[in-house]
């Protein structure tokens, strides 16, 4: 698979993301709402040895809805929020799937905190759904 590119909206800061997204999640809490300024956001979650950066960014950190903190990284320019470190998964990068410029990107495999869905939106059907979030998966 090719290397995906994610960038900000002005440019300077970048994401080279190589191999294939662990999950790709969409989250409809009151946090994520908030933050993007919509219905809710869709990670794109990576190993965070796949994913390099270029360009500076500033640091948002703050506790999530399942209680573990998360830090945003977005551009000093534009305000791109493009990825995020969650403390539940230390292994892993979260990517905005808006940053690939990507229209063709797979549907997210799950929605989680669908308990603060705004009532409009309708899910995809067929797509795993959880109140909350799930608990981890354990590794092998």
């Amino acid at each position: 698979m090719s290397p995906r590119h994610a960038t900000c909206h002005c440019g300077a800061v970048a994401l080279r993301c190589d191999g294939e997204p662990t999950k790709v999640s969409m989250c409809c809490c009151t946090d994520c709402q908030r933050r993007t300024g919509s219905a809710f956001s869709v990670a794109v979650f990576f190993k965070r040895d796949q994913v390099s950066t270029t360009g500076q960014t500033r640091i948002y950190e703050r506790p999530s809805a399942s209680g573990f903190s998360v830090a945003f990284h977005f551009c000093p320019l534009c305000g791109s929020n493009l990825f995020w470190l969650p403390e539940r998964l230390p292994d892993r990068i979260g990517v905005a799937i808006g940053a690939f410029e990507a229209p063709d990107f797979q549907r997210p495999d799950q929605a989680v905190w669908t308990k603060h869905r705004q009532a409009w939106l309708d899910l995809p059907l067929g797509m795993p759904c959880y109140e909350e979030n799930p608990l981890p998966t354990p590794k092998a």
